[in-house]
């Protein structure tokens, strides 16, 4: 802002004084000037009083701050010129104040004059010495705003920030080479064993790389109670076994959801989780980690003793594969029986095994910067699981719950005459063959034990129970729910049971049997927990079951098993569903050559198509290297093709391989 030319006052007012209200000391932010932030020439008249704006200024920041002349309402007012003093009377003289004391000072006023626009005068650095004070033009009165601090500022942490802030920090910054070492154990576990083509036991191996990976850096480190080191170590060894399933069985289902329950048990190894909240949780946590450690691992090569090491030890690796690749190829060109070796040996280097190589490596590295980032600082999960907070009285859940075991009662009244009653019973009431009337309804079965399990955990955490005749009411209604979910439960596997031995068996029904089974196992254990109402250990012992059904069905070899009761079933009835027994895995090869021709041989078609490319060594399965062993047996003659599988179909079916 340019500065105001000083006004002349005028000589007729020259002996006229204007009483001043006291002005207030001016309070100056005082900052030396930089190159940043220069120093500016105070714009207002000499002497003119000022007033510094408060500030607060965070500790390490710099800013500007404005400064505004003030002067008291009163002064802003014109100066009007008063009548004369009696001649005996001399004039009264002002006293002069200085700025720094708060007193009236001598201001000579501007002719009477209409009043000019109103004019903020800012300005930038504290006024020189010897200012005088002029009147203002009067401002309207604003609201008063606080003063806001200049400097940074810092965004309000949102939920995650704060629950991050408050029970999981992170890790310290530290030096060495384990935690590196323990990442690239973990990246080479993936990249040397894992087949992604097709399951083995490359599968068990790999992960058990990168399970020691993760235990050499995080030895010593981990800041757990000894209780809990054997928890998550027995989680550990139940992702060791689940995928041992790989190396054994070839059916792609029960594969999968090993692999799948394998990666739960990871991560509650790594974060940790007793019951619903805190096991949630760790699927979520220990993605985030997997990103959130990265720049965590960084610094311990940043912070290394010796920087440089990962350089040389690049530049290392990289001479020793262009020295073996070109000796290599020379050696492979002498001698045609270490060629094939090689071939054997060394992966084919297409642009697809590339990539396939890098996101095993990316894969494996990444699930080992998670296990070691988090259980070098693990979080504090147990402020998650919180006791349930009654909010339903008697009136609110009683009448529901005493509906709902009136139901489940007469629905189990009917099941027991119809187990115990027969097919007789069933032609009479329902108009069904017994084969249809099992068909019917599993799956509403299978609803129902779903949304009665919810109902109770529902009813266990948030019903009221602070006085005794709620306790006793509260464990009645559980305890009779629990039972009739058990017979309802019982209902729905022996209408399986009776559907797949009318029909055929099939893996997935016995996998679809096997669920069941754990729901009333885990509706035995509610019973049990409501004696005392101490449940918390049964989300973490839900899990454990769950681990203990996979491993069962590994054991039992579902698809193997569904192949002999096939086999079984046609030589009583005649009739056999050769499409779908020629769509299982390798796992079905021993039963399936027990059948005749040319169910055998449509049967065995698909399978011995997949057997005919070798394994690699680490891809060697035991289900695949069992068919290989008995189609050796059979030769090659016993072995059909689409025609065979034509004059063997009894039913009508998908013809299309699932």
């Amino acid at each position: 802002m340019a500065d105001l030319p000083p006004e002349q006052p005028d000589p007729a007012d020259a002996d006229k004084v204007v009483p001043v209200a006291p002005v207030p000391a001016p309070q100056l932010l005082v900052m030396p000037p930089t190159d940043a932030i220069p120093s500016m020439v105070w714009p207002g008249t000499e002497g003119e009083t000022a007033w510094a704006i408060p500030v607060q200024i965070p500790s390490g920041t710099r800013g500007y701050a404005l400064f505004v002349p003030m002067v008291p309402a009163e002064a802003l007012v014109p100066a009007v010129a008063k009548p004369a003093a009696p001649a005996e009377q001399p004039p009264t003289k002002p006293a002069e104040v200085k700025p720094a004391e708060a007193k009236p000072v001598e201001v000579k006023p501007a002719p009477v004059a209409p009043p000019p626009a109103p004019v903020a005068v800012p300005a930038l650095a504290s006024p020189g010495p010897g200012h005088q004070r002029r009147p203002q033009p009067q401002m309207p009165p604003s609201p008063p705003y606080p003063a806001r601090p200049f400097g940074t500022y810092e965004r309000t942490p949102g939920p995650w920030q704060t629950f991050r802030q408050k029970h999981w920090p992170g890790p310290k910054d530290a030096q060495g080479w384990a935690v590196p070492a323990g990442v690239l154990a973990g990246a080479l576990g993936f990249l040397i064993f894992l087949p992604l083509d097709r399951v083995g036991i490359g599968w068990f191996l790999g992960w058990l790389a990168l399970t020691l990976g993760v235990a050499f850096a995080v030895r010593g480190s981990a800041d757990l109670p000894r209780r809990e080191r054997l928890v998550r170590s027995g989680w550990a060894a139940a992702a060791l076994a689940l995928m041992l399933v790989p190396a054994f069985r070839n059916a792609w289902w029960l594969v999968t959801f090993s692999v799948l329950g394998a990666i739960g048990c990871t991560a509650l190894a790594i974060v940790g989780g007793r019951q619903v909240r805190s096991i949630l949780f760790s699927l979520f946590a220990a993605p985030w980690a997997a990103f959130a450690g990265i720049p965590w691992v960084r610094r311990h090569l940043k912070g290394s003793r010796n920087p440089g090491i990962a350089g040389r030890v690049f530049f290392s690796v990289a001479l020793t594969v262009v020295v073996l690749l070109v000796f290599g190829a020379l050696l492979s060109s002498a001698d045609v029986a270490f060629s094939k070796l090689l071939d054997d040996v060394i992966p084919d280097f297409a642009v697809g095994s590339v990539f396939k190589w890098i996101f095993l490596a990316v894969c494996g590295a990444l699930l080992a910067v998670s296990g070691i980032y988090t259980l070098t600082a693990p979080p504090a999960t147990s402020s998650m699981d919180t006791e349930g907070r009654g909010r339903f009285g008697l009136v609110e859940w009683a009448p529901a719950g005493a509906a709902l075991v009136l139901l489940f009662g007469g629905f189990v009244a009917v099941q027991f005459t119809v187990l115990f009653g027969g097919s007789r019973h069933v032609l009479k009431t329902a108009g069904l063959s017994y084969s249809q009337y099992a068909r019917s309804g599993f799956w509403q079965l299978v609803a129902v034990t779903l949304l009665s399990l919810a109902l109770i955990a529902a009813l266990a955490r948030w019903a009221k129970r602070d006085q005794p005749k709620e306790r006793v009411l509260l464990r009645v209604l559980l305890g009779l729910l629990c039972a009739l979910s058990v017979v309802i439960v019982a209902s729905a596997l022996s209408r399986m049971w009776e559907y797949q031995r009318v029909y055929s068996f099939t893996g997935e029904r016995i996998f679809v049997m096997a669920s069941e089974m754990l729901l009333g196992v885990i509706f035995v254990l509610i019973a049990v927990a409501g004696i005392k109402w101490q449940g918390r250990w049964i989300p973490a012992t839900t899990v454990g079951l769950a681990v203990l059904m996979l491993l069962g069905l590994a054991a039992l070899d579902p698809e193997g098993y569904v192949a002999s009761r096939n086999a079984a079933r046609y030589q009583g009835s005649g009739k056999i569903d050769a499409w779908y027994l020629r769509a299982l895995s390798a796992d079905a090869t021993p039963a399936l050559t027990k059948l005749p021709d040319p169910v055998r041989r449509c049967t065995l078609s698909w399978i011995a198509e997949d057997l005919k490319k070798p394994d690699p060594w680490y891809a060697w399965n035991l289900g695949r290297q069992q068919a290989r062993e008995a189609l050796k047996k059979l030769g090659p003659a016993a072995i059909g093709n689409q025609k065979d599988c034509k004059s063997a179909d009894q039913f009508d079916l998908p013809k299309t391989r699932r």
